[in-house]
């Protein structure tokens, strides 16, 4: 059987004059056309080949050796190339942009600007449909996620409070905006690490691991940029938060929780004006 929106692997049927007929060799009724602009030049006839399988403008089947920049059930930021009476068109790398309607749009989207979306497969049409109301798509029980944990985060909507993200693909956390020492604009994509799984399933997520956990990676990362500065950085304690940012992106508590460990282990010295290598 065909899979609308995935990656299919299929056996080149026969040839014809626009272009070669795909499918199962066991089912050659379920059979779809790879126009002669997408055939490879050395496809010949019960060749494997793989392909993206989505519908053209008729709404029939059609493959591509092109590869889109989502799949099916996947989440991506993605551009508004047109906006039409139907919805939001976006650009997801295949000659046929890929449709946003109006009843899918979390806010009225606008051409030029980016969103992430989540593809699915229309059950009362067969057709492959984005939208930008994410939340829908994730799941509610994230009781498997552990405090500490490394994950993936996208980010997909910012707010008052902070940045809403995507977990793994798969659940929905919040970064806070009191939080962040580095810019996230929608479309991120970074690792991070889970802060907390509240009682009501809500996540809080950070971009630094919590408490002791972040202390390594953290004075690691201020020796790697002493020797870039030749063995001194003007910072220390006293140093606004604001400044240990601007050179670390860290927060000033891990900074001091840092520093703090490199001189113990008699890495660096603290002085007045600054820390330096040892």
């Amino acid at each position: 059987m065909l899979e609308i929106g995935r990656i299919n692997k299929l056996i080149a049927l026969r040839q014809t004059s626009v272009g070669f007929f795909l499918g199962h060799p066991d089912d050659e009724r379920d059979d779809v056309l790879l126009p002669n602009k997408y055939v490879p030049a050395d496809l010949r006839v019960e060749d494997e080949i793989d392909v993206f399988i989505y519908t053209d403008s008729e709404d029939r089947p059609i493959a591509t050796t092109l590869t889109p920049h989502i799949m099916r059930d996947e989440f991506a930021p993605l551009p508004v190339v047109a906006v039409s009476n139907v919805g939001a068109f976006l650009n997801w790398g295949l000659e046929k942009d890929l449709l946003v309607p109006f009843r899918e749009q979390s806010k009225p989207m606008r051409e030029g600007e980016w969103y992430v979306v989540f593809l699915y497969l229309d059950e009362d049409t067969g057709r492959l449909v984005a939208s930008s109301k994410v939340s829908r798509f994730l799941d509610p029980d994230a009781s498997d996620l552990v405090a500490n944990d490394p994950v993936d985060l996208l980010a997909y909507e910012i707010t008052d409070l902070g940045v809403n993200v995507i977990i793994n693909d798969r659940y929905q956390g919040l970064l806070y905006h009191n939080e962040l020492f580095r810019s996230v604009q929608v479309g991120d994509r970074m690792p991070g690490f889970v802060k907390r799984v509240r009682d009501d399933n809500r996540v809080d997520v950070s971009l630094q691991q919590m408490g002791f956990e972040n202390v390594e990676p953290s004075a690691q990362r201020i020796l790697e940029v002493l020797q870039q500065q030749k063995g001194f950085l003007p910072l220390n304690d006293s140093s606004p938060p604001e400044a240990i940012h601007k050179a670390l992106e860290m927060s000033k508590k891990t900074f001091k929780k840092a520093i703090g460990t490199l001189y113990k282990d008699r890495r660096i010295e603290i002085r007045d004006d600054g820390i330096a290598l040892l």
